[in-house]
């Protein structure tokens, strides 16, 4: 049986090094592809021995340096700080927001390539950066883009699964079921029963992988269009891009709404491993599950309030201080609907975040895309309030280590902006989003042989024990 697609002829990688004087001092140089091969995997094939010696190279020469120490408080509490996980496509800095790759999001809109000059950077070529660890041309992105295109017909018992759910359960569950549907044409879970040999791992996961990329949006926007649109299905335009033609599935063909989609799926894509739904997908797949169940689970995760749902939270608490005071809430009125807010016991949504402790860069990313598109608009006016009224009310509850804006803050306003009102929704978009950095992952994990993931557990006897051996 054939597992995978024919590639072409394997050709050397050429990188220049260019010198990038505009961005941050943190990444001084960037390796810009100028190679003539447009095939990603070819590029994959090339890049994979060299960093299996050099991770062969870190486990003989520092496998016994120690990394810190584990407390009593880090068990109980979710395992914060605690550094326990090998993740190579993205890393997350408390104070300087997330790169992909090295790269900020505005060195990522600075040098990824766009559909315009100055436009938002394209999903396929995060995509090229995160899995090859350098920044696509405009041909190299265009070529992924129509991989991509080439992999996102839907088979008819997917949309059958789907359509067996009632049409009201949540956007997310009949998203996961999808998903989960479309594992049955797993080409890692056919190879595998096929004897295939463990050091080819990553071949069949990088074929799922692109494939699940390539159609979680067609699956999202059947969902979208079943719920809140009478089942009127859109097809897709093979003229646009990845995130252009999520938002023509979904219906919407306005060009800034096309825009918004490509930023708004790229910051979303990644946030590195530690977080509920991209440790989920690592977790499971460290099981040899494929990328369909991996990434599955991962979706559940997300659909958590505490993790992706959240988006969904801040546009429903936005819209009820609409609905109690008006759009021209003054910042004092505002400041008693927070204390009101927190007072009855609840946390005020998309502020706050695990691991940062700024304000996070894809809210101000997206901050900076109202500013220019729709600074006029009544919920972006009152998001911008709310960043100068809650911070200072949660650093006086002295509670919160972080009580700046996050992704959540804003993502939602935007969406409504240009008609996508159905906050019940947005986490279907965060999910489309975050398989491209899941799986960019997951491809990795399958190159490099990374292991079943087995921590230890302890029982509070077990602490309290040791503990008091420690006094």
């Amino acid at each position: 049986m054939v597992f995978y697609r024919s590639v072409s002829l394997l050709s050397k990688l050429k990188n220049r090094a260019v010198q990038q004087h505009s961005l941050s001092n943190s990444v001084r140089w960037l390796q810009i592809q100028t190679s003539s091969d447009l095939d990603i995997r070819s590029h994959l094939k090339e890049l994979i021995p060299e960093q299996q010696e050099r991770l062969k190279k870190i486990k003989s020469e520092y496998g016994k340096v120690q990394l810190g120490n584990i407390t009593v408080d880090m068990v109980l509490g979710g395992m914060r700080g605690m550094t326990g996980l090998l993740w190579e496509t993205s890393l997350l800095d408390p104070d300087e927001g997330i790169r992909f790759r090295g790269l900020s999001i505005p060195e990522c809109q600075k040098v990824l390539p766009a559909v315009k000059p100055g436009g938002e950077p394209l999903p396929e070529g995060l995509l090229w950066l995160l899995l090859t660890g350098k920044v696509p041309s405009k041909e190299q992105v265009d070529a992924l883009s129509s991989e991509l295109r080439s992999r996102a017909t839907i088979p008819d018992h997917v949309y059958k699964a789907i359509d067996a759910l009632p049409i009201t359960a949540h956007p997310m569950t009949q998203f996961t079921t999808g998903v989960m549907a479309l594992q049955v044409q797993s080409e890692f879970s056919k190879a595998y029963e096929n004897g295939i040999h463990k050091s080819k791992y990553w071949e069949p996961t990088f074929e799922d992988s692109l494939s699940l990329i390539a159609q979680v949006p067609a699956v999202a926007a059947y969902i979208y269009r079943r719920i809140y649109k009478n089942g009127e299905i859109v097809p897709a335009n093979d003229s646009l891009d990845y995130g252009g033609n999520f938002a023509q599935m979904l219906g919407f063909d306005s060009p800034d709404m096309q825009e918004l989609m490509r930023l708004y799926v790229t910051i979303h894509s990644d946030h590195e491993g530690g977080n509920v739904s991209a440790h989920t997908g690592h977790l499971v797949a460290s099981a040899l599950s494929d990328p369909y169940l991996s990434f599955a689970a991962a979706l559940n995760g997300l659909a958590g309030p505490l993790h992706g749902l959240a988006n969904q939270e801040v546009l429903l608490w936005i819209k009820s201080v609409v609905n109690e005071c008006g759009e021209n809430i003054s910042k004092d009125q505002l400041k008693d609907y927070v204390w009101k807010t927190l007072n009855s016991g609840k946390v005020v949504p998309g502020f706050g975040h695990g691991v940062l402790r700024k304000t996070d860069p894809r809210y101000m990313c997206q901050r900076e895309f109202a500013l220019k598109h729709l600074p006029d608009d009544p919920l972006f006016q009152l998001v911008s309030k709310l960043y100068d009224v809650v911070p200072p009310i949660l650093t006086e509850l002295g509670k919160v280590k972080n009580p700046w804006p996050n992704v959540d803050a804003h993502s939602g306003v935007l969406l409504n902006y240009y008609g996508l009102t159905e906050a019940r929704y947005y986490t279907v978009l965060f999910g489309v989003s975050r398989a491209i950095g899941i799986c960019s992952q997951l491809i990795w994990d399958r190159a490099l042989g990374l292991p079943l993931e087995r921590p230890k557990s302890v029982t509070m006897e077990w602490l309290e024990k040791h503990c008091n051996k420690s006094v």
